[in-house]
């Protein structure tokens, strides 16, 4: 399978492709944006797309790239995330004075540079990229945050290990496909939506009234502006599956109280991997 993922060879999006889809081939994209071109065009087969980190939240851009592709979740996993400390090879820590990654990642590792107030964060554009920029450039002075496979693609030095705040850091990732071709899983459990409503009072608590009606469970909403509308929100929700007549009357249900419904996706939670 032809898979699109955002960063480098060695990132975590990497990582989890190949886990997800263990013989596949990852076509590497500078951008996010990148990546569902290649879906929507037909250049690769399926996407996989971090969503959702358990200590930093939520990755926003990739709800509104879902919403305007014809695409479909078809598959989540759990990936356990350990930042590393890496540098050129010899490089001593109190040679470094920034550290390079992705936004995300930094934000993970912030007791890392409450303890090192020398050491300045500099965001990247994807933690494996920091690592062969820093690689290409030689600077010691440099660092970066990255996992294991990054230092080894690019024989890079891991100076320290396990920099995140919390050892229960995960990161979900979604498996994309286009919205013909994705099979939904007949075993699902979870669904992921999407729904507008009106900007009037109520109109939201009725919406999630709806869904306590259908007697499920939330387990998350996140809000995002509506482009060229002002304080106007799509809410993006997951929710478990109790049978699945469920999800084809939550859309009917919600269809009476949004300006817009659409199922992102229907598919079985993952459960987290050691």
């Amino acid at each position: 399978m032809r898979i699109a993922i955002q960063g480098e060879p060695g990132s975590f999006s990497h990582e989890a492709a190949l886990r997800m889809v263990q013989d596949a081939a990852v076509k590497h994209c500078a951008f996010s944006a990148e990546v569902f071109q290649a879906l929507s065009s037909g250049d690769v087969d399926a996407a996989v797309i971090p969503i959702e980190n358990a200590l930093a939240g939520s990755v926003l851009e990739h709800y509104d790239l879902l919403l305007q592709h014809d695409v479909l979740v078809e598959r989540e996993y759990l990936l356990p995330i350990h930042h590393n400390l890496i540098v050129v090879p010899g490089t001593r820590l109190d040679e470094i004075r920034v550290v390079d990654s992705h936004p995300i990642a930094l934000a993970q590792c912030r007791r890392f540079f409450a303890r090192q107030p020398q050491i300045a964060a500099r965001a990247a554009y994807d933690t494996a990229g920091s690592v062969k920029r820093l690689m290409a450039e030689g600077d010691k002075s440099v660092a970066a945050i990255a996992g294991v496979r990054a230092a080894a693609h690019f024989s890079a030095e891991i100076l320290e290990r396990n920099l995140e705040d919390s050892p229960e850091n995960y990161t979900r990732f979604f498996l994309v496909r286009r919205r013909a071709d994705a099979e939904l899983s007949s075993v699902a459990d979870k669904v992921s939506l999407a729904f507008q409503v009106e900007n009037r009072p109520g109109t939201l608590v009725d919406a999630l009234q709806a869904f306590a009606g259908l007697g499920v469970n939330l387990t998350k909403i996140e809000s995002r502006p509506v482009p060229g509308s002002p304080w106007h929100y799509v809410f993006y929700t997951d929710y478990q599956l109790p049978t699945p007549e469920t999800a084809g009357r939550a859309l009917e249900v919600l269809a009476g109280h949004c300006s817009m419904v659409r199922e992102l996706g229907r598919y079985v939670a993952a459960q987290p991997e050691a």
